[in-house]
């Protein structure tokens, strides 16, 4: 296995520090590691020049910051030409990326949810009206902002049109250059406890830790690490990750899927075990 990671913007030949732990995992395991330039790759480069340093290799992971799935596609095709071939394929990572590629798969375990192509006012009222009344979370294919929760992400009434296009305005206006697909609405269900990431490889829970957002925060209550497993098994991707958490009710809720190369590993989570998990 060939890991590929993001190198350090100030010193180009090492890794990312944010990923340095990763790489030295694989390296003390054997395992080559390469950089790449994230910002070339993300659109901001020249590609070729971007992953002039992989070596060749019949099965690499990538594990960086997020890349949109036009970008990893053209990552991918700027790897095939150095004969280095991605364990996830370009249509697998989209379908683990974005929303609607994974959500009739797993609509039983997840919140209903309704999204538009593109942004358009009209598209986004037909979609609140499809998911009916009540309060929801807003996003786009690939990533909310949460961290703006009560401007950008959470709708109180899905009855309140204009207060609900606010919100999305807002969001709109936050993710800017990084909307992706169009808006996401999702049913509001109360958690009753952090959430859980789940990391999967070839269909296997290998890993199950703390959520990035809150590393030092595992439920007290036994976690259902085998719920989203049907859903793995149907989308058929080789590297996953799935966040869940337990509702107020305590039924076992499926948050996400992710694709498992551009999902954040929470400072609790040991490289090596991932490393590991992987290889």
């Amino acid at each position: 296995m060939l890991l590929i990671v993001p190198a350090d913007p100030l010193r180009p030949r090492r890794p990312d520090p944010h990923f340095a732990p990763e790489a030295r995992a694989a390296r003390e395991a054997g395992h080559p590691v390469a950089v790449v330039d994230h910002d070339a790759l993300a659109g901001a480069g020249d590609l070729a020049r971007a992953v002039a340093a992989v070596p060749a290799a019949a099965d690499a992971v990538y594990r960086g910051w997020m890349l949109s799935a036009a970008a990893y596609a053209g990552f991918a095709e700027a790897l095939r030409a150095r004969d280095v071939v991605l364990r996830t394929g370009v249509a697998q990572y989209r379908r683990a990326h974005e929303l609607p590629g994974w959500y009739d798969a797993a609509a039983a375990i997840t919140p209903e949810s309704r999204w538009t192509v593109g942004a358009a006012r009209a598209d986004f009222d037909r979609a609140r009206a499809e998911l009916g009344t009540g309060p929801a979370v807003l996003r786009d294919w690939t990533k909310s902002a949460k961290h703006h929760w009560a401007e950008a992400c959470f709708v109180p009434d899905l009855a309140d049109a204009d207060a609900a296009w606010r919100v999305a305005t807002r969001l709109r206006e936050l993710r800017d250059d990084d909307f992706t697909g169009g808006f996401v609405l999702r049913r509001f269900e109360r958690l009753d406890a952090a959430e859980v990431r789940t990391w999967w490889v070839d269909g296997r829970c290998v890993l199950t830790g703390a959520h990035p957002d809150t590393p030092d925060a595992l439920p007290a209550a036994p976690v259902d690490a085998d719920l989203p497993a049907a859903v793995v098994a149907a989308l058929g991707l080789p590297f996953v990750t799935a966040d869940l958490a337990r509702r107020a009710d305590g039924v076992w809720r499926l948050v996400e899927i992710g694709d498992g190369q551009v999902s954040d590993r929470p400072s609790t989570l040991d490289a090596s075990a991932l490393v590991t998990a992987l290889a």
